[in-house]
């Protein structure tokens, strides 16, 4: 499928993105090297070759989980406007 400077535009009303005709011929260019790229992978044999989360057998340092802070939940619930059972109390807003 061959792309064109209309469906530029439409993705760009879709994202609520402002794009000058420059801009839209521009990304016409950018977006079907893109497409042809896609083409030229998914082209290639990927029989037996396992997906990967990272390219890299690495596995994350975390630390402790360990309670660092103390609880001020009082001090600040006495500076809120509205406060019921611990929670905060907000205006509703959907109906």
């Amino acid at each position: 499928m061959a792309l064109e400077e209309s469906h530029v535009r439409r993705a760009a009303h879709l994202a609520r993105l402002a794009v000058s005709d420059d801009q839209a011929s521009g990304f016409v260019d950018d977006l079907s090297r893109i497409l042809d790229m896609v083409d030229q992978l998914q082209s290639l044999d990927t029989e037996g070759v396992t997906p990967l989360a990272h390219p890299l057998d690495a596995t994350q340092r975390l630390r402790a989980d360990e309670v660092t802070e103390t609880n001020q939940r009082d001090t600040f619930q006495r500076c809120a406007p509205a406060v019921e059972n611990g929670l905060y109390l907000v205006p509703r807003v959907v109906e």
